[in-house]
């Protein structure tokens, strides 16, 4: 490059930029040529001082020249542990600058998911979901960029962004093919670590083009930038001294030239020996030696500011410092004199409403690493109380506690309590965690310390059981976990032994504690946990006698309590799946609600009994031809959870059963947009889970009902939907699915073994439910050729165990197999009669199925029509080209 000034008036380290500049100019133009052109996101990247903040900056001035709103933000390296930090800045000036009216219209449903994270609204009662805190932050930007276009995002130093930040920006970059926005990323690579590293790579993957990687100035780029400062007198042997002592790096060589100029230092090679001495005094230990220099005042409130990392109010560092308001004044414009801090807007009587910055995060960092260590966790300390008393709240304050050394404070360990249900109630479980793991070491006093250990245990329990099994044994074997919190301990426990793969010790844990309890509501809720979790296994047998002791249990029972709801729910799903009558089942089911409705407490989002219990309640009502009944509950969760903002396994699964409900109806076009939503949330939540096994098992079901066999194996190989199978129970049962699928594709003698392992597995249990365990009708048509014997009497326990169910849809698809292995009249009767139960069945496509097959067998155009019209009414596609090729080849019908 040639010794020649940058084109633009921008900063001098702007040198050699000349091609990231250019980017961003592309990038904007594009942006402000259409406003519904598609979105993109820019990475610079580089070692710290080579321009990054630069070139931002210059950005901004590109951007603000071409009428473009900017929002922009940094990332602090004493802050990463702060959530949501980075995007408040980014955020938090555009929403306040509307009244709260305004942002609440704005953000529609997000203002109370996104509000509190935001800061700009309070949070509420429940702790909140991540992934629904997140997706409403990326709801919240795509809504406001919408009104604020062209926008461009500017987020510097992203490596040291907080972790909820970047989850969000990830999730934000992956979104903006439909959004009209320019973000621009800076960062240091191979800075972050853990998840946040994953989160930076994300964000990476979908920049736009090669990433913007910036060197240091060549001797020519130092030369030109020296010549340009000091002028062009200034000799080569001197500028190449400038290279070498500073490396090339711009920031550097630009701080060192500004010091050439205030020591008055000729541009000639005699001066060359001081060049060195003079780059020192602007880092490290010769920035900290200059600010000595500038006396212990200005020290003290440097450093006061580099403790407190944002939010650097003039009011703030002056009570941290202990320094009077004129003093603190005097300091700020010493300091923005001396280029360490940015120029405040500071006029006499507005001292507190004034915030600082540091010029560049190597200097905040310089100043940091320059206290004593002693000294700096003393700072922090008293840097927690001036927060908290200026009203920002534990939250804000547990950044500083977490640097206090343990000290045996017991009202330390009351503020990062707090500190945690606040981090909670926004969305920041990570947070929360850090802050008790933190009180731990303190440590709490006896009487308290199990508290302690129960809440991380609570904060853990979704992201490492493993951890919270920890915990919350330890936790139970202190004093101090009494009552109602003991027993609410040992149900999250037996949860986490569960999610752990732990099955047989998480039923120990609850059987084991009921006994300690007297008849009443806290034993009831423990042997509720016991059936339940015993419900859920879809392993071995279970125990001898155990639905029969469920039985004894619920019998008496009336739904006086939450307790005994719950056992009645229980008792009423073990029935069902036993294939007991249906009305009795239903009865009971009922006897659960109150008026028609869940009781307070046992609702979606209440945490005592969890998402499972009222699954096993709907699916009761679902199998037991209560459609109605089941739809209004899968709704009603789907709606709360939509509403509480929890986007992540809890909404998965409720897709997935309002899926199953559409399935159920015969309404496979709705079933399958439910199902592959639920499928994506799945996704984001990790496979392996049993919610991603009742998305994908629905979804392959639902494809083969419409006749999609290739789509369906697709989604199998994709998704691995194949043995392994969960430990826990799956609905529709997987084993039968996956059999079904395998005949489908012409796997016949792998499918019959799929269906004999699915006919041994609910043998073992007990299942009996013809409509719930449809194995027995599948091998039975599978074997009617190989061995017709034991097809007629695996048909015949299906009708046997239908008319002991007593369901329209159990005895229909019972007559619908043993019609497919008669011939002559008798399939006819059977087909008839089959079609008769069907179609008082809520569960259309079995009906227009049977229509079909009755039109066919009776040779009847008149019902193979009506057939076909059902079945184009379900989407049933595979059924329709059935039904058409029949009618178009005409043989033998009438």
């Amino acid at each position: 490059m040639t010794e020649e000034r940058p084109g633009t008036a921008g900063s001098a380290a702007l040198w050699e930029r000349d091609t990231q500049l250019a980017a961003a100019e592309r990038a904007i133009d594009a942006l402000c040529a259409d406003a519904a052109s598609s979105g993109s996101l820019l990475l610079l990247t580089g070692e710290a001082g080579l321009g990054k903040t630069a070139l931002m900056a210059e950005t901004r001035r590109i951007a603000e020249r071409r009428n473009c709103t900017v929002w922009s933000a940094r990332g602090g390296e004493t802050l990463k542990s702060v959530p949501f930090n980075v995007v408040r800045q980014l955020l938090q000036p555009a929403l306040l600058s509307l009244m709260p009216e305004e942002a609440r219209e704005y953000l529609g449903d997000w203002y109370d998911i996104a509000g509190p994270a935001l800061g700009i609204s309070e949070p509420g009662d429940r702790m909140a979901d991540p992934q629904g805190v997140c997706d409403g932050l990326v709801a919240a930007v795509r809504r406001l960029a919408k009104r604020d276009w062209p926008l461009v995002l500017l987020i510097d130093d992203a490596h040291w962004a907080d972790q909820e930040t970047l989850r969000w920006l990830a999730a934000f970059a992956e979104r903006l093919d439909d959004l009209s926005v320019l973000v621009v990323v800076a960062r240091r690579p191979d800075e972050a670590t853990g998840d946040r590293a994953d989160h930076l790579e994300a964000i990476a993957r979908t920049a736009v083009g090669p990433v913007a990687a910036l060197d240091a100035l060549t001797p020519a780029a130092a030369a030109g930038l020296t010549r340009a400062t000091l002028g062009p007198h200034a000799d080569g042997p001197f500028c190449r001294e400038v290279w070498a002592v500073t490396a090339g790096n711009p920031y550097e060589t630009v701080e060192l030239l500004a010091k050439v100029q205030d020591a008055g230092l000729a541009p000639v090679e005699a001066s060359c020996g001081s060049l060195r001495e003079l780059n020192n005094s602007a880092r490290g230990g010769g920035l900290v030696a200059r600010l000595q220099d500038l006396g212990l005042a200005a020290t003290r409130f440097a450093q006061a500011a580099a403790i407190l990392g944002s939010g650097i109010r003039v009011d703030l560092v002056a009570r941290l410092a202990t320094l009077g308001p004129n003093e603190a004044y005097r300091c700020a414009n010493l300091l923005c004199t001396e280029r360490i801090l940015t120029e405040p807007d500071l006029t006499a009587g507005q001292v507190t409403d004034s915030e600082l910055e540091f010029v560049h995060p190597l200097i905040a960092t310089a100043v940091y690493d320059s206290i004593p260590d002693g000294m700096r966790t003393a700072m922090h300390g008293i840097a927690a109380q001036v927060v908290t008393e200026s009203g920002q709240g534990a939250a804000a304050a547990s950044h500083h506690l977490l640097h206090v050394y343990p000290d045996d404070d017991e009202e330390l360990v009351d503020q990062l309590r707090e500190a945690a249900r606040e981090h909670q109630a926004v969305g920041a479980p990570d947070a929360a965690r850090s802050c008790l793991e933190r009180a731990l070491l303190e440590p709490p006093r006896p009487e308290s310390h199990a508290h302690v250990l129960y809440e991380l245990g609570c904060v853990t329990l979704l992201t490492s059981p493993a951890t919270t099994i920890g915990h919350l044994q330890t936790a139970l074997a202190l004093p101090g976990l009494e009552g109602a919190l003991r027993v609410d301990a040992i149900v999250r426990l037996s949860q986490a032994l569960l999610h752990n793969d732990q099955m047989e010790e998480a039923v120990r844990t609850v059987e084991e504690e009921a006994t300690r309890h007297q008849p009443g509501p806290a034993r009831m809720r423990l042997q509720g946990a016991q059936f339940m979790l015993e419900c859920l296994h879809g392993g071995d047998a279970p125990a001898p006698g155990r639905s029969e002791r469920l039985a004894e249990l619920a019998r008496p029972c009336t739904g006086r309590d939450n307790s005994e709801r719950a056992l009645l729910m229980l008792r009423g799903f073990d029935a069902m799946a036993h294939g007991e009558n249906a009305e009795e089942v239903v009865e009971v089911c009922d006897r659960a609600l109150v008026n028609g409705r869940l009781a307070p407490g046992l609702g979606w989002t209440d945490p005592e009994w969890g998402i499972e219990l009222l699954l096993m309640l709907a699916c009761s009502y679902a199998y037991t031809d209560r459609l109605d009944r089941a739809e209004a509950l899968y709704n009603e969760a789907l709606r709360a959870y939509e509403a509480a903002g929890w986007s992540g396994g809890h909404l998965s699964l409720a897709h997935a059963y309002v899926g199953l409900g559409h399935r159920r109806r015969g309404r496979l076009r709705e079933a399958e947009t439910s199902l592959r939503e639920s499928l994506r949330l799945a996704e984001r939540v990790g496979r392996g889970l049993p919610l991603y096994w009742s998305a994908t098992c629905n979804l392959v079901d639902t494809l083969l009902a419409r006749g999609h066999v290739q789509e369906a194996w697709t989604v199998a190989e994709q998704y691995g939907f194949a043995p392994p199978y969960p430990s826990t129970i799956v609905l529709p049962e997987p084993r039968a699915v996956r059999g079904r699928l395998l005949l489908a594709v012409g796997r016949t003698k792998e499918g019959i073994n799929e269906l004999e392992a699915a006919e041994k597995a609910a043998t073992a249990r007990g299942f009996h439910n013809p409509v719930l365990a449809t194995w027995a009708v599948d091998l039975a048509r599978a074997l009617a050729t190989e061995d017709p014997l034991r097809a007629a009497t695996l048909a015949s326990d299906a009708r046997r165990h239908a008319e002991r169910f007593g369901t329209d849809t159990a005895i229909g698809e019972a007559l619908r197999c043993l019609a497919s292995l008669e011939t002559g009249q008798r399939a006819v009767r059977l087909a008839a009669q089959a079609v008769a139960y069907l179609e008082a069945s809520p569960c259309q496509y079995e009906h227009a199925a049977a229509r079909v097959e009755y039109g066919i067998l009776a040779r009847s155009v008149a019902e193979i029509q009506r057939g076909l019209t059902l079945a184009k009414s379900c989407g049933a596609d595979g059924l329709v080209a059935q039904a058409r090729d029949v009618l178009e080849t005409g043989r033998g019908l009438r």
